[in-house]
């Protein structure tokens, strides 16, 4: 038998208890504790009206796809040392990155060029050295015009032979006013010499003191007498080998895009005239992007 001072004290406690929690409870959560309980009954509750009733619902944006970075990713390696020939990106594969300007643009979009004695800065900063099979007063430094596959006119560098320098000057001349697109013209420094492979490069340029690919002997490159034109767009092909090796869908010649040389266009015939012979026209290698007063 319960007492009657025993329930009256449980009573009392339980009231002292309701009253504590209900002091400790935010305004918003009494508010809520006082709605009627949700429907049971297997009849869906009314949503609260949304802001845009009767709109459809919206999707997130789109995000864009992150811009390429050329060298940033290296490839694996062939046996032979050369970074392993992989699928053209789609980013790539009909390429038209921006140029990045490192000297002036020109004024006006007209073509411009200079012929001087290489710089010491610039000397520096590229791959010659007392080694090389060239001495540095047989060079020439040139700063030339070109169109951008940004549809930009830039200003672009290059060291070459003294005794080419006044013809290549003319051949980029004409380039120019074709509006031949090209993505980068500038010297290159030794340390990409040492580079892991990334296969992505598309800088044209003309002296770089290295041998031959694959041979012992110096290459025309070493003698500032060749140029390499868009190499991306206009790879090298000998047998598995591609290079730069990402630029596969650019050995079939028949789907033609910017930045291609092809027979008989703008590029050949510039460079023709002035006595330099195409690797395009070879039968192995097949060396497409390059141009050269050596012939073999």
């Amino acid at each position: 038998m319960v007492h009657a001072g025993a329930v009256r004290r449980l009573v009392l406690t339980a009231v002292l208890t309701a009253a504590t929690l209900a002091g400790c409870t935010t305004p918003e959560q009494q508010k809520a504790a006082a709605q009627p309980p949700a429907s049971t009954t297997g009849t869906p509750t009314a949503a609260p009206a949304s802001p845009t009733a009767g709109a459809a619902p919206s999707s997130p944006a789109p995000t864009a796809a992150p811009p390429w970075v050329v060298g940033a990713t290296p490839l694996p390696l062939r046996p032979d040392g050369f970074g392993q020939v992989l699928p053209t990106p789609p980013v790539l594969a009909d390429r038209a990155l921006p140029t990045r300007d490192l000297l002036p643009p020109p004024a006006g979009g007209e073509y411009a060029s200079t012929v001087s004695p290489v710089p010491a800065d610039v000397l520096a900063r590229s791959t010659w050295s007392a080694a090389c099979p060239v001495g540095r007063d047989e060079l020439r430094y040139l700063t030339m015009s070109f169109w951008g596959f940004d549809g930009r006119a830039h200003t672009g560098e290059m060291i070459v032979n003294a005794s080419a320098a006044a013809g290549v000057a003319r051949v980029f001349g004409e380039l120019h006013a074709a509006r031949f697109p090209i993505e980068e013209m500038r010297v290159t420094a030794p340390a990409e010499l040492d580079l892991a492979p990334t296969g992505d490069g598309n800088n044209t340029g003309a002296f770089v003191c290295r041998r031959g690919t694959g041979l012992s002997s110096w290459s025309a490159h070493a003698y500032g007498l060749a140029i390499d034109v868009n190499p991306f767009c206009n790879p090298y092909v000998k047998g598995d080998l591609v290079l730069p090796e990402l630029a596969s869908s650019y050995v079939d010649r028949a789907w033609e895009r910017p930045g291609m040389v092809l027979a008989g266009d703008t590029a050949v015939r510039a460079f023709a005239a002035i006595g330099w012979s195409w690797g395009g026209e070879w039968s192995s290698p097949l060396d497409i992007q390059h141009f050269s007063a050596l012939h073999r």
